[in-house]
């Protein structure tokens, strides 16, 4: 996994699910690639500027249960996104905020106290094989790098300067409620469904990933049949013959057959990243 820098990286403990992603793979979809990429874009994108990062540079994302590192040169950090602790050898250092840990040390970013996904970026970004343009792992078509495992070795690009020291970032919490716009299915909701959304409370399902969002909940009226496999995007809202409504997040599959009655609004996504199953989440229609 290691391309041409040295020293780099190395992965102690993966947690249960970490791996490396970056913008997304753009452009392929119309050969059944699909676009991975970080799930909270803001966070991702937040992590990397901290540590004076090129806004595609590849950051490790993990999910629920953190991750353990050693860097075998002195290299600067910063972890985003889920609230979780973040300790270098056995001091607790700054959530958000670009730290430096020297080499040989431990770097534990901690289970996620809220949220889902943590984000850590590294100075001169992961000299890492791009596959298709892309460093992102893709969970579902397994293109780009595997996901990361007890041993393997990241290399570190070469740091440039760093950026001044930002003000603390403020990243406000957010109000779980996903706003929909009709889909180009719409017309395959029942009577008064689409109303019917408006305020509709939904649990999220424990088989959430970063394929989709499942949401359980109300049962949303629909009529029979299926379609053709037709294309899916980013934040599709599909509704399979359960009723139970699934938004697709970044490794979501390239086309699909249940009808897309809805879309999330683009500006939403990042909060899709970090609800864990059991959080309840309002839909909000317009």
């Amino acid at each position: 996994m290691s391309g041409g820098g040295r020293p780099g990286v190395e992965v102690v403990d993966p947690g249960p699910l970490s791996t490396l992603q970056d913008l997304g793979r753009h452009g392929w979809a119309h050969l059944g690639v699909p676009r991975a990429g970080a799930l909270d874009r803001g966070a991702a994108a937040l992590a990397r500027r901290l540590v004076g990062g090129a806004p595609d540079d590849a950051v490790v994302e993990t999910t629920l249960g953190g991750i353990v590192l050693r860097p075998r040169r002195a290299v600067t950090v910063a972890v985003t996104g889920a609230a979780c602790d973040v300790v270098v050898d056995r001091r607790h250092v700054a959530h958000g905020m670009p730290v430096t840990v020297p080499a040989g040390a431990l770097l534990t970013v901690g289970r996620a106290i809220t949220g889902v996904r943590s984000y850590v970026a590294f100075a001169g970004g992961l000299d890492v094989d791009p596959v298709l343009g892309s460093r992102s792992t893709d969970t579902l078509a397994g293109v780009g790098p595997p996901r990361l495992s007890a041993g393997d070795l990241l290399a570190l690009g070469a740091p440039g300067a760093l950026p001044e020291p930002p003000p603390a970032p403020v990243v406000r919490p957010r109000a779980p409620v996903l706003r929909l716009v009709p889909g180009p299915r719409a017309d395959w909701l029942g009577r008064g469904a689409w109303a019917a959304l408006d305020g509709a409370a939904y649990v999220v399902a424990p088989d959430s990933d970063r394929v989709g969002l499942r949401l359980s909940g109300p049962r949303v009226e629909r009529r029979g049949g299926e379609l053709p496999s037709e294309g899916i995007v980013l934040g599709a809202v599909q509704l399979p013959p359960s009723g139970q409504p699934v938004v697709f997040l970044a490794d979501h599959p390239t086309t699909g057959g249940y009808p897309v009655v809805a879309l999330v609004e683009d500006d939403d996504l990042d909060l899709c990243a970090q609800l864990r199953p059991g959080n309840r989440v309002t839909l909000r229609t317009r």
